[in-house]
């Protein structure tokens, strides 16, 4: 054994795992790190056995036993937290106790420490291999990586893979590590392995207590090169990792709350579905009225995995919960749309009141702060952001159906905190994705991904399917799927008027859109207009006021709250019966449920263009209505030319024709457009590394907050802020902004201002 080193002081004397003050003054229970690796290890614990036979069976892991899965696990639970026993993390894990002497204490911004506690837990349990390689039915090797991820923060930085395992940060004060290895709460917590059938007697501590910079990278070194040499079985890794996540994020809630947590998760994550929860969600959506055949026919006809092919308005989400009549009985069901809006008009038009329900996506109001260490302030890290992502997720643990975006799903394939928090409830889900046509090459990809390995009952629905999408969805499932169309008697309806406005004077073309537009108001109808940009938008609400009428005006570059209330505000004027004009973007397209009697839209992609149509005489009125399109002189920026001249062929294939969803999507699938599906992901593909990157395409946009706000959100809690935020363009005028301490952007008052009725715009650019 090397000599003793005197150890640094600690008061009180005890390895603490979390910051948050005790409830007792003699800092028990969870807050010490053989306390809160016994609530870890029980959490896992239940979890595996609540979850059992649905983790093998939702992701093809029926090669692995429960016994494997569960020892792994607890082994992983049981050494996350190892490398804590450190006296840089100790002295971090203390700077919030103010009242203790600075030899106690150490700032993580200014003295950041040399490695991070889940790197130093892997680093120290690899010492002690030998030993834990004893632990009965585990992996050892599959607990240690999961072990180095569990904060995602392992092997890879802003998105991007990295090569080695961990980062050696400078500036932490003292130039190497202590390892409280012979402190008594260490001694004790090495006897805790005993809980894991880990073998006596426990072998004596021959790790060298002081470990200067070149030895953890030598150390370091020695780990990565095994991780290399490993042959992993990467479905089992993954849901490994996932498990850790989860039962670390409910185990560090625990020390909050006075609850039985294991108690708690088996009554959670065992409240499913039953079919009476599902028939009232159905006969209070469709009232008097029977069902139609194609939503009959989802849930009679269906298999394991199902395409719904069906215009807008014909009742696909009324299909979609008959669907799950046959197949979310026993489960859990995630209802996943593209965009916040959609999710939120879905909660509120079907389940809400209806069966126990959470919506969620990352604006939902949250407001609880878990048990922090100290080390999420490292490097601009939102502890509180990250503390409401997990009281969010735990809402999915018990909620029979979840209306979310598809990020909260999809998001696990690239390592997001949500779905990782929401893990047990996907565990056990059956799973409904609406509006596929929208999804990016790296959406549709992780769809794809999500498809080869999770093997829940999921339905993919859209008003239009590319022949390319539905070919990758076949070979994705890997076995036979259904494909189920909508309803003929209303998809055959001739909806639509199709008239094309292609003259090159802008003038003309102005003056016959506001002539029509006049002549539909006089009759009272209800015109909706979408334009391809914010700014094109604007131009046209100014113009209608400078005709005397009184247009609405929405689009997506409002304050969140601002745009929900906007929201709200058109969907109901189009409820009314009485004359209304409004002007919008393409955030028509999917969160809009209305039925306009006139369309004015410029060309867009074809499928966006559909997807305005389906706001067109949605509640058919017994004859085609009007729909006018104009062009974009303004490409890139949000269409390519070849988009813009594949819309220009849609609708100039049925100019002067009435025309019905059917002739639309029959047309589309015709289209012979390439997809370049991107199905990398990190969870599956990275190994031992577990990082956060992108679920979806680089965008248009960056989510910022305004200078013009700034006195008044710096008083905020983070769970607050997504209020303000603004989606804006990225362009080179952002790259010097500077960010709140949210971490969002802020738009700088010289650059954007905002006012109610426009929302914001550029300064000189109005």
């Amino acid at each position: 054994m090397p000599p003793s080193v005197k150890p640094p002081p600690l008061y009180p004397d005890l390895l603490l795992a979390k910051s948050s003050l005790p409830r007792t003054a003699d800092w028990q229970s969870t807050h010490h790190l053989v306390g809160h690796t016994a609530t870890v290890v029980a959490s896992i614990t239940t979890l595996v056995g609540t979850l059992g036979q649905h983790l093998q069976k939702q992701f093809g892991l029926a090669h692995i036993s429960i016994e494997t899965l569960k020892a792994t696990a607890r082994l992983a639970a049981y050494l996350h937290d190892w490398g804590k026993a450190n006296h840089q993390f100790q002295r971090v894990v203390r700077y919030p106790f103010t009242s203790l002497g600075s030899q106690y204490r150490q700032n993580p911004k200014i003295h950041p420490q040399l490695i991070r506690h889940e790197v130093a837990s892997v680093l120290l349990a690899w010492e002690f291999r030998e030993w834990l390689k004893q632990c009965p039915n585990a992996d050892f090797m599959v607990a240690l990586a999961a072990v180095g991820g569990h904060h995602l923060k392992l092997g890879g930085k802003q998105g991007q893979q990295r090569q080695e395992l961990g980062e050696i940060r400078e500036g932490s004060g003292d130039p190497y590590l202590y390892w409280y290895v012979n402190h008594p709460y260490f001694k004790k917590l090495l006897r805790f392995g005993k809980v894991l059938k880990l073998p006596l007697p426990i072998p004596k501590c021959s790790v060298s207590e002081k470990w200067y910079i070149r030895t953890i990278k030598a150390k370091r070194q020695e780990v990565l090169d095994a991780f290399i040499e490993w042959e992993l079985d990467p479905t089992f890794l993954a849901v490994i990792k996932a498990l850790l996540i989860a039962a670390d994020a409910i185990g560090s809630a625990s020390a909050q709350v006075s609850i039985n947590i294991q108690e708690w998760i088996q009554k959670q994550l065992n409240n499913t579905l039953t079919e009476a929860d599902l028939q009232k969600v159905i006969d209070a959506r469709r009232g008097k009225n029977q069902l139609h055949r194609f939503q009959i026919d989802l849930k009679e006809n269906s298999k394991r995995v199902t395409l719904a092919r069906a215009g807008c308005g014909t009742g696909k989400t009324l299909g979609a919960y008959n669907w799950a009549l046959r197949h979310a009985i026993g489960r859990k069901l995630f209802f996943c749309y593209p965009t916040t809006g959609t999710s939120t008009e879905g909660f509120l038009d079907y389940v809400h009141n209806q069966v126990e329900s959470e919506l969620l996506h990352s604006r939902s109001q949250v407001d609880l702060e878990l048990a922090c260490t100290g080390e999420e302030e490292e490097n601009g890290e939102g502890g509180v952001n990250e503390a409401a992502q997990k009281l969010e997720a735990f809402k999915a643990w018990g909620a029979k159906v979840n209306i979310c975006t598809v990020d909260t799903v999809l998001g696990l394939l690239q390592c997001h905190r949500r779905p990782l928090y929401c893990f047990p409830a996907l565990a056990n889900a059956a799973f409904v994705f609406d509006e596929v046509h929208c999804y990016d090459n790296a959406l549709f990809g992780a769809l794809l991904r999500f498809l080869k390995v999770v093997k829940a009952p999921i339905l993919l629905m859209s008003a239009s399917f590319l022949p390319a999408q539905v070919n990758a969805i076949r070979e994705a499932a890997g076995e036979e799927i259904a494909n189920i169309e909508g309803p003929q008697e209303l998809e055959e309806q001739r909806r639509y008027s199709f008239h094309v406005l292609d003259q090159q004077n802008w003038e003309c073309i102005e003056q016959k859109l506001w002539q029509r537009v006049k002549q539909e108001l006089d009759n009272n109808g209800r015109v909706l207009w979408v334009c391809n940009q914010v700014n094109t938008a604007i131009a046209i609400y100014r113009a209608a006021k400078g005709k005397g009428l009184s247009p609405l005006l929405y689009h997506s570059r409002f304050r969140y709250e601002d745009r929900v209330k906007r929201h709200r505000v058109v969907v109901d004027a189009f409820k009314q019966d009485q004359r209304v004009l409004a002007i919008t973007t393409q955030v028509a397209e999917m969160s809009l449920d209305l039925s306009a009697t006139l369309l004015i839209t410029q060309v867009a992609d074809p499928a966006g263009l559909i997807q305005r149509l389906g706001r067109l005489n949605r509640q058919y009125c017994g004859h085609s209505c009007d729909a006018l399109f104009y062009p974009d002189e303004k490409v890139g920026f949000p269409y390519r030319q070849k988009d813009l001249e594949a819309g220009r062929a849609l609708v100039c294939a049925f100019k002067e024709q009435e025309v019905s969803q059917r002739q639309l999507a029959d047309w589309l699938g015709r289209l012979n457009i390439s997809t370049n599906p991107q199905e990398h992901c990190v969870w599956l593909d990275g190994g031992w590394r577990t990082y956060p990157a992108p679920l979806r395409e680089a965008g248009y946009t960056i989510t910022a907050v305004l200078e013009q706000d700034r006195e008044e959100i710096d008083s905020l809690k983070a769970s607050e802020l997504p209020r303000y935020t603004i989606p804006l363009p990225a362009n080179n005028n952002t790259k010097d902004w500077q960010r709140h301490r949210s971490g969002y952007l802020i738009a700088p008052e010289k650059q954007w201002r905002y006012c109610p009725e426009l929302g914001a715009f550029e300064v000189g650019g109005e």
